[in-house]
């Protein structure tokens, strides 16, 4: 034990020593590799600061360049500027002497001209004076000569200077009166011609029957009812017609009313699209349409109102005109009619310089008396007129209304009068406007070609444009150019005596002469 600790105290010395040895060794190794490493870092940084160093010089050098380059572009074009600015300048400056050169060249003359004016204004001083001094010494002869004072005869010259000028005055107003009658007819064709090819209004011809569609046949037993319940409450709510045959998926609804065909339609296809169909559903919804249609009539007034490029119009107006589209006369939609009768009303006026908006005022107001309901007092315009007044029109548009149907104009109150009266007229007159059989239509073009065909002399004839023209070939060897008239003429009348038609027929005669030979 006790060599055991000396041994131990002799070791502990050696550890130590060995332990201080090993220490210091690995010291010097670690602080050698430090210093190694420093000494590598220390030269890349040396060796990246001088590669940064480089590409900051070259960077610098690039900017540099540049600076200079865009420099010298600046200076080049400034040289470039100003040296185009000194050729303007010179260029101005030779122009100004040049004009300096004729404006004293001009100065000279003209004080050469006012010298030459003076001089030939003092000799016409000169001359009138004698003037005057002769005048007054041949004025006096005269008067000695006739015994009158010069205040006696300038009374008597200018009698004669008065009397003369009032023949001449008669002479041109009645040259003036002749060539406005000569070409009042030309243009008033003209203004009529332009109006009709600027209106372009779309009409429907309504009929009194409407067709409903059918989602399948078994609707019809629904409609129908039990014991006929649903198609009783439904006729008498409407007022309306249920015509129910054997026609696949379809029923029709007849009556001359055409606001309540209108309603009964709508309300029917409300119900058929519903599903429910019973006597107090139908009651229902056909009090619902009526509603409904107010708005609708007032919708319809207001596209008309647009559509004619009017204001103004009352509720009750709108509604009325909204109404009319409803309605036909003599096959025409009326409101489609009044529509049209606006426009060229309003073309015409125009043309005319006369009040454009009134004239459409009341071309379009001028049937609104047919869609009033209990009004059985007066003819329609005398019924449009008291609405016009009521609404508190003016005077010209209520007369216009009130003599629609007048073309004389002695008889209308205004040019607005015959404005108005003559568009309605020319869209009454129009082709379709009345309705028509086709099968009559036919008959007539046949009796135009018939009437010409049975003079002598007539080779062929053709009816054209709807039957509003007939052109008539004849042959050249029996009718001569006099004779081509006078056919015309007689023809003419005879189509006037033997058909009735709206408008007139233009009648043109054709003579054509050829002459024909060969070379051999």
């Amino acid at each position: 034990m006790n060599i055991f600790v000396v041994f131990l105290i002799l070791l502990l010395p050696v550890a130590f020593y060995i332990g201080w040895l090993l220490r210091e060794k690995l010291g010097h190794d670690k602080i050698a590799k430090a210093e190694q490493y420093c000494e590598e870092l220390i030269l890349d940084t040396k060796q990246e600061a001088e590669n940064i160093k480089k590409e900051k010089l070259l960077e610098a050098d690039e900017h540099i360049f540049q600076q200079r380059k865009a420099i010298e572009n600046t200076e080049k074009q400034k040289f470039q500027h100003y040296k185009q600015l000194e050729k303007q300048l010179n260029e101005r400056e030779v122009n100004l002497d040049r004009k300096v050169d004729i404006l004293t060249k001009k100065d000279q003359e003209v004080t050469k001209l006012d010298q030459k004016c003076k001089i030939r204004e003092k000799n016409l001083q000169a001359k009138e004076t004698e003037l005057d001094k002769l005048m007054s010494e041949q004025n006096a002869r005269l008067e000695m000569i006739s015994g009158l004072t010069n205040e006696e005869a300038q009374k008597i010259q200018m009698e004669n200077i008065m009397e003369s000028v009032r023949q001449e005055a008669a002479a041109m107003i009645k040259d003036i009166k002749d060539k406005a009658r000569l070409t009042a007819n030309q243009k008033a064709k003209e203004i009529v011609i332009q109006a009709i090819q600027r209106s372009a209004i779309s009409h429907v011809v309504e009929t009194t029957v409407s067709v409903i569609k059918l989602p399948n046949d078994d609707m019809k037993g629904r409609i129908i009812g039990r014991e006929g319940r649903n198609i009783r409450t439904f006729e008498s709510a409407t007022g309306i017609e249920v015509l129910i045959d054997d026609t696949p998926e379809v029923v029709m609804l007849s009556g001359f009313d055409p606001i309540r065909r209108e309603i009964a339609k709508f309300a029917l296809e409300k119900l058929i699209h519903d599903g429910r169909i019973h006597p107090g559903r139908i009651e229902e919804v056909i009090e619902k349409a009526r509603e409904e249609f107010d708005d609708i009539f007032h919708e319809n007034g207001q596209q008309a109102m647009h559509d004619a490029e009017v204001h103004g119009l009352s509720r009750e107006q709108l509604k009325l005109l909204g109404k009319l589209k409803y309605f036909s006369y003599q096959g025409s939609n009326v409101l489609q009619h009044c529509l049209e009768v606006a426009i060229l009303a309003g073309l015409m006026a125009a043309e005319l310089e006369l009040d454009v908006f009134s004239a459409r005022k009341a071309g379009l107001l001028h049937e609104l008396g047919l869609a009033m309901e209990n009004y059985t007092v007066g003819t329609t315009p005398e019924i449009s007129a008291d609405l016009a007044k009521k609404h508190n029109e003016s005077e010209a548009i209520q007369s216009a209304i009130l003599t629609v149907h007048t073309l004389d104009a002695e008889k209308a109150s205004s040019p607005l009068s015959v404005i108005v009266s003559a568009a309605n007229e020319i869209s009454n007159a129009r082709l379709g406007a009345k309705k028509e059989m086709l099968q009559n239509y036919f008959k007539r073009l046949s009796s135009l070609e018939e009437i010409a065909n049975s003079f002598m002399g007539v080779t062929n004839s053709f009816a054209i444009q709807a039957g509003r023209e007939i052109r008539i070939m004849v042959e050249c060897s029996e009718i001569d150019d006099a004779h081509a008239e006078q056919l015309a003429s007689t023809i003419s009348t005879k189509i006037q005596n033997s058909l009735t038609y709206p408008g007139q027929i233009k009648v043109t005669v054709i003579r054509e002469y050829r002459s024909v030979d060969f070379a051999k």
